[in-house]
């Protein structure tokens, strides 16, 4: 890109960006503006002059910039030197920066963010200039030794994290404990200060990044010197009980902690999965916090009319529920909520899980052991001769767990099982393809509930948000409610990392199969003939679920856009 405008400019000529280009493929170390100036086909100002205009950064003179030198202790210096950037003042919750790529700077606008929950404000500075400014304030320690010395290191005294079903205790704060020890609990405790329900470590050529997905969406948190990334992986394997001695297939662990955050001991179980990439093993860790499990159908987000016939529907003595959505759409979470609604001393409830991720007083909870044969499908066949009322199944995989479904909801059991489908009409259609007969789906099929989360707009920053009309016409609010609503968003505030949201709730689509429903899956009928029909007889669309949280302001137009279709 830089050599392409230095070209336009008639700074260089084609030749020479191409002999440039041909030592990049060679030195992919270097940037395409040192291998010219090592060309001599240009000078530092010339080209630090072009970036400035370019890109409309104002050029700093290090040597004369106005700096604030306890802010390097905010950056790993292996960090600052690997993309070429230097804290330079803050003015209140802004954060001066000046760096020399500024291809480099959403990169690093999101490491500042996320790391000192501060806006940026950028500058552009010479290469040799921050590379000197760093040397001279001795950064060319080992990458170990460098985290140590900044205000990253000192925060790993914070806390302590006791892993359970090990030979070990670990102490975060004891200063003796190896660094990488250290470290990794530091990035899991800091997940759960940020109420993060993923972890992942990811590596790659030259860092390790971690990130944590907060409310469904992905923010880097840290990026490491890719010195350590073996050492960090090998630990979080070690906690979670993997072969550490294999690193070329994937890997299934878990990792049961007692953490102290904010001040509160807290129990919780870490999911944890190990794929091998090309620059080593990526590490995701599922975070199952059991505090954040809401066991109250109310609390999920169905409306009104959907809860009163799910909570109807739930109490039936047999037949099928089925709750569908993609990967993280909470259908466990509803699951769970569901039996427990109907968890009483007077029925039997058994479950097949993979895995158990939440315990639940009073039910008889399974877990899937394939290795050792008990599959969905064997521990179903098991379940019809434990006198069960209630059945549910974590996941309908394959056609004979879904044939055994079935028959189980026919014979007197009530079956409640997830599904991935787009929404709740094609969910027959999907059980159609997987071999089931109409006359059976129609004969034990109660309800479907289809469902998506979205972010919840942050309580303590909202304010008022404003749509072009017709972007509000197209989702499909009508002419008269454009009158009376008001949007709203969060701006973003300390409490919400600046996101503005905060916390998720539910869009929900639920399906009763009613009579006239029944009587259009024994015929035939196409999905959009399903879905005209359930909507006329009252039901609500996840489109629709999201404009009424809109309309309520619970969520955004962007959120709801981005789960929905119309």
């Amino acid at each position: 890109m830089i050599g392409e405008l230095l070209l336009r400019k008639g700074i260089i000529t084609k030749d020479v960006l191409d002999k440039a280009l041909t030592l990049k493929k060679e030195r992919e170390d270097k940037k395409i503006g040192e291998i010219l100036m090592e060309l001599n086909a240009l000078d530092e100002d010339t080209l630090y002059n072009v970036l400035s205009e370019t890109f409309s950064l104002t050029l700093v003179d290090l040597k004369k910039e106005r700096r604030d030198e306890s802010l390097l202790c905010l950056f790993p210096a292996s960090l600052m030197k690997a993309l070429c950037f230097v804290p330079l003042r803050k003015d209140g919750n802004t954060l001066m920066v000046a760096l020399s790529n500024p291809s480099d700077l959403y990169e690093i606008s999101q490491i500042v963010r996320f790391t000192t929950n501060s806006d940026i404000r950028p500058f552009l500075a010479k290469d040799s200039q921050i590379r000197e400014f760093l040397d001279a304030k001795g950064m060319k320690q080992k990458e170990e030794t460098v985290l140590h010395e900044t205000a990253f290191e000192r925060e790993l005294g914070e806390a302590s994290v006791e892993v359970l079903d090990t030979e070990e205790t670990v102490e975060e704060s004891e200063e003796e404990q190896p660094f990488i020890i250290r470290l990794a609990n530091h990035i899991i405790l800091e997940a759960l200060r940020r109420e993060a329900s993923d972890i992942h470590v990811e590596p790659y050529e030259k860092r390790v990044t971690v990130r944590y997905r907060i409310d469904g969406v992905l923010h880097v948190y840290k990026n490491l010197p890719a010195k350590i990334k073996n050492s960090l992986i090998q630990r979080i394997k070690i906690m979670s009980r993997m072969d550490i001695t294999e690193k070329r297939v994937p890997q299934d662990g878990r990792i049961k902690i007692n953490a102290n955050v904010n001040g509160k001991i807290k129990s919780v179980d870490i999911r944890v999965s190990s794929v091998p990439t090309i620059f080593g093993e990526k590490i995701v860790m599922r975070i199952l916090d059991r505090e954040k499990l809401f066991l109250d159908l109310s609390q999920l987000g169905l409306e009104e009319e959907s809860l009163s016939i799910f909570e109807a529907t739930i109490r039936k003595p047999f037949g099928m529920i089925l709750v569908t959505g993609p990967t993280g759409s909470g259908k466990t979470n509803t699951l769970y909520s569901a039996i427990q609604k109907i968890n009483t001393p007077s029925v039997n409830i058994m479950t097949i899980e993979d895995p158990v991720e939440f315990v639940i007083p009073g039910i008889n909870q399974v877990q899937v052991n394939e290795t050792q044969g008990l599959t969905f499908s064997s521990a179903l066949r098991s379940f019809l001769r434990q006198d069960p009322n209630i059945i549910l199944v974590g996941e309908i995989r394959d056609a004979e767990t879904l044939d055994i479904a079935v028959k189980a909801s026919l014979t007197g059991h009530l079956v409640l099982s997830t599904l991935h489908t787009n929404d709740a009409p094609s969910t027959i259609a999907r059980l159609i393809d997987m071999g089931v007969d109409r006359y059976l789906i129609g004969s034990s099929l109660l309800l479907v509930v289809a469902q998506r989360l979205v972010r919840k707009v942050c309580p303590e920053c909202i304010s008022e948000d404003f749509i072009d009309k017709r972007v509000l016409l197209s989702m499909g609010f009508s002419e008269n409610e454009l009158n009376e609503i008001k949007l709203v968003k969060g701006v973003g505030c300390e409490a919400c990392s600046y996101t503005g949201y905060k916390g998720r709730t539910g869009l929900f689509e639920v399906l009763k199969v009613t009579s006239s429903i029944r009587e259009l899956i024994f015929s035939g009928a196409t999905t959009d003939e399903i879905r005209n029909k359930a909507i006329s007889e009252g039901m609500i669309t996840l489109r629709k679920s999201g404009l009424i949280k809109i309309k309520k302001g619970i969520t955004t137009v962007e959120e709801v856009l981005r789960e929905t279709t119309a």
